[in-house]
């Protein structure tokens, strides 16, 4: 019975998947344990959002990190890849708020604390879709250690850093501009403000000098903020307002003297070169204003109206304000004129409001002294970021970092371990919930309502997670981690944070490398949003096409750093490879009859098998460099290379006459080994990147492990390497290509055996030609090959084609109808030539280069050159065939 009889014909994964993930589960494979031998690997996964789904950055941040898991794993490294999920404070919320919205409900309605009892009830109903979701992807994380950034563990960690930082006074309360969406009620850092690109208007307004005839033009995108305006900035070099610095303005509608001042901020080029200054609605103008002394007016409330301080347009909405301002400017002649704007605006990433900069009071951490230290561990190399280039970025943002605002007017989230003693005003921070005021005894205290950003919490995740501040054994074996992977877009928000804190509150940097991975986009290169509706759901393709496939889809074309673009076709082409190797191992397990492990000896290994073992080991070497530069796109790359086209399209189709060579049994036994082993080595190359379909057909080898997540990783053997034999190979290849080639150019019957006169000039290369003609003849086809020194006289109604150090000619008299030929070659030219045509008619069309976008321009660009191509060379044979 053949050994291969339970493999199916056909690969399904979901009758797969399933089985060798709880598998795994149940041996407790991903768990990795500090009392073993082996060095430490160390992953923690960025925590996706509690609320959240698998989408496609998730899918290929943690392919990517599987993938580095499990080959360090089968490297003999001790590795963990420690999981976990982020509450994700105003996400949450809100999602929360809405459910109660649809039973009539609020959160004031509820009080705080059954408002967050709700919010823990939905945690514990939806928190774990994400986390199985990603078992789905094939994520082999150690589950038992697994995560949540208000757990019991992580929320003491949280208090522990913020005393000690408010004990060192780098915790500080303070009044500062931060961004606020009036929707959601709260401030909000950078990372959750998006900024698009919209369409709107310059508006140019007079500002009238006081007590003198002199206007001073200021351009503005927002006119009602206007009505806050503290002073109007020029720069100290621009010559056209040298005279006017120091002397006062009357601010049009409101009435109030305003200075004018220098200050180099101001961009001398943009709009007239003089900006009106709102501290209290702009960051930039509120650095300004605290450099040149001048008050803050807040003159827009936390909802989005206009407060007591706009004057007759208090109570307007902000837009509505901004059309009043406008026609009352028109009106009293202050708007000289208006000007289309494209500009970016901010929106909540969480409700897409436009936000609104607010003065504010707050909780902020002082970055200056934290982030000196955090920028030289990355100066001296102690931490690496790949690619290099992020370097600089990150260096040059955490130069420049502003103080932290930490505070959040949310219920869901840290509250803030900051209380008020309601007798003597004493203010107590504290680990403990404090019972009494240390200053006057009372008992009375309130604890601050605000909880801290959500970032605050993950900024600790590497060591939190791992259980500082205990001296645990895995904060002491797995501490700082290996690697972080993680997308180019948090790279300030998240990775600076976990940076500092790291260094601050261990001693120590939270990882070694930073590996930045770009962002999906779709095929058309734009960013994957709900209002694009061009996001792709990972749980649908697997469910299509297997996680493997999803898997190796993603990774392939992935270079460290840059963004990638998601083509179906490349989801369709990777199911065709794992087919591919499917087939193809299929193919070496039903010819295992009879096999005996044996090591050939070295005069038993054909020129083939010495070729297949050397780019085997070759192939070991390049992934393995490949993996340890983080270049996992391109080790994807290599492997679906040497598989595909050497160890399928060669070296298998070279080994069937050999498989069914009665007349010598040991050859057969031979051939049987080297595929065996090459095909174990592929299994294990390709295990990290598509784990499923190589553990199954694993456990179909003879004499196989408990799995192959555990084998070791293969290693190169230089022994192995046959460097004539690479030579020898190459140069049949490159004939047997020629030879395919005029087959399929000349539309030749695979079934016909053809004739071919090859000639070979150099003597030895001519032996190697002589001695392996056999192999030219069963991948080419022939039934007759000639090999000539010299040719004496050119054959009638050949073809030829020249190689780098020979010539092969095929006669053609006899085995194509040349009438017939030429009549399906001027068909197929004419079908060329309309498609060119059409290419060229479309990049003529100023209408369509000026409105399509670059992709589909570059599409048509690349089906001209095609169609030139198979232009020319169908004219080349139609010349040939009428000679």
């Amino acid at each position: 019975m053949s050994m291969a009889a339970s493999l199916p014909s056909v690969y399904e994964p979901g009758q797969v998947e399933n089985k060798w993930y709880e598998y795994w589960r149940e041996n407790n494979y991903f768990a990795p344990r500090p009392d073993l031998e082996g060095e430490a690997f160390s992953i923690v996964m960025p925590p996706p959002n509690v609320t959240g789904s698998l989408h496609l950055g998730h899918a290929l941040d943690n392919t990517l990190q599987d993938i580095l898991t499990r080959w360090r794993r089968m490297q003999g490294y001790n590795a963990l890849w420690l999981p976990g999920t982020d509450h994700a404070g105003i996400a949450t919320q809100a999602r929360v708020e809405e459910a109660l919205a649809r039973e009539g409900l609020n959160k004031y309605e509820l009080g705080r604390e059954k408002f967050l009892e709700r919010v823990w009830e939905w945690k514990h109903l939806y928190g774990n879709r994400i986390t199985q979701q990603l078992s789905l992807m094939g994520s082999s994380c150690d589950w038992s250690r697994e995560r949540f950034t208000m757990d019991e563990g992580c929320s003491r960690a949280v208090r522990e850093v913020f005393v000690n930082l408010y004990e060192k006074g780098l915790i500080y309360q303070g009044d500062y501009i931060i961004n606020w969406c009036p929707r959601c009620h709260t401030a909000i850092s950078d990372i959750e403000v998006e900024h698009e690109d919209s369409d709107g208007h310059l508006w140019h307004i007079r500002y009238p000098l006081e007590g003198e005839e002199e206007f001073i033009v200021v351009a503005t995108t927002r006119p009602e903020t206007m009505l806050g305006d503290t002073g109007v900035a020029v720069h100290p070099d621009d010559e056209r307002y040298q005279h006017l610095i120091g002397k006062k303005i009357l601010l049009p509608l409101m009435n109030r003297v305003i200075p004018v001042f220098a200050d180099d901020y101001v961009d001398k080029e943009f709009g007239t070169g003089a900006v009106k200054v709102t501290p209290a609605h702009d960051p930039n103008d509120f650095d300004m204003g605290l450099r040149h002394g001048v008050e803050q007016i807040a003159v827009i409330d936390k909802y989005g109206f206009m407060n007591e301080n706009a004057g007759p347009y208090q109570g307007l909405d902000r837009y509505a304000c901004r059309r009043q301002v406008v026609k009352d400017l028109e009106a009293q002649g202050y708007l000289l004129k208006v000007e289309e704007h494209r500009h970016a605006v901010g929106h909540c990433q969480r409700c897409d409001t436009v936000i609104e900069p607010l003065v504010s009071t707050q909780w902020f951490v002082k970055m200056k002294p934290l982030a000196e230290p955090a920028i030289q561990k990355v100066l001296d190399g102690e931490i690496k970021f790949i690619p290099e280039r992020f370097t600089r970025i990150y260096i040059n943002w955490m130069e420049n970092i502003r103080d932290w605002c930490i505070s959040r007017q949310l219920w869901w989230g840290h509250r803030i371990p900051v209380w008020y003693c309601q007798e003597c005003g004493e203010i107590i921070c504290s680990k403990e919930d404090p019972e009494r005021c240390p200053n006057c005894e009372s008992a009375e205290l309130k604890q601050d309502e605000d909880v801290l950003d959500t970032w605050f919490s993950s900024a600790l995740w590497p060591f939190s997670t791992l259980g500082w501040p205990d001296k645990t054994r895995d904060l002491d074996f797995f501490y700082p981690t290996t690697v972080l992977v993680t997308g180019r877009d948090i790279i300030f928000f998240w990775v600076a944070r976990m940076i500092f804190s790291g260094i601050e509150h261990t001693g120590e940097v939270p990882f070694y490398d930073v590996n930045i991975h770009g962002l999906i986009l779709d095929a058309q290169g734009r960013k994957m949003s709900k209002s694009l509706n061009n996001g792709i759901d990972p749980i649908e393709v697997i469910e299509k096409f297997g996680a493997d496939t999803l898997r190796f889809s993603l990774i392939t074309g992935v270079t460290p750093g840059n963004d990638v673009r998601f083509h179906w076709d490349k989801v369709e082409n990777t199911r065709n490879f794992a087919n591919k190797m499917w087939n193809a191992s299929r193919f070496v397990l039903m010819n295992m009859e009879g096999f005996e492990a044996v090591k050939p000896g070295l005069e038993e290994l054909s020129l083939a098998d010495r070729w297949i073992l050397s780019r085997l080991q070759l192939t070991i070497a390049e992934v393995t460099s490949l993996l340890d530069k983080y270049d996992l796109g391109e080790a994807a790359r290599r492997l679906y290379e040497f598989i595909w086209d050497e160890f399928c399209d060669w070296y298998i189709e070279l080994a069937k006459p050999r498989l069914v060579n009665q007349a010598n049994p040991r050859e057969r036994l031979v051939v049987q080994n080297v595929l065996r082993d090459v095909l174990v080595d592929i299994l294990r190359l390709l295990h990290p990147f598509m784990p499923f379909i190589t553990e199954e057909i694993y456990q179909f080898l003879p004499a196989h492990s408990a799995t192959i997540m555990l084998d070791p990783w293969p290693e190169y053997k230089e022994e192995l390497i046959w460097l004539a034999e690479l030579g020898q190979m190459q140069q049949l290849m490159q004939a047997i290509r020629a030879l395919r080639n005029i087959r399929s150019e000349f539309n030749i019957n695979p079934s016909i055996l053809i004739k071919a006169i090859m000639v070979v000039p150099d003597e030895v290369r001519r032996q190697v030609f002589i001695d392996n003609q056999a192999i030219i003849k069963q991948m080419a086809r022939l039934e007759q090959l000639e090999l000539l020194y010299e040719l004496e006289k050119k054959p009638e109604q050949a073809v030829s084609a020249l190689l780098s150090l020979a010539e092969i000619y095929v006669p053609l008299e006899g085995i194509i109808d040349v009438e017939k030929e030429i009549q399906r070659l001027q068909k197929e030219l004419k079908m060329v030539e309309n498609d060119l045509q059409k290419a060229e008619n479309k990049l003529k069309n100023e209408k369509f280069l000026s409105k399509a976008p670059p992709e589909v321009i570059e599409k048509e660009r690349s089906k001209a050159g095609e169609a030139i191509n198979r232009k020319e060379g169908i004219l080349q044979r139609l010349h040939l065939l009428k000679k």
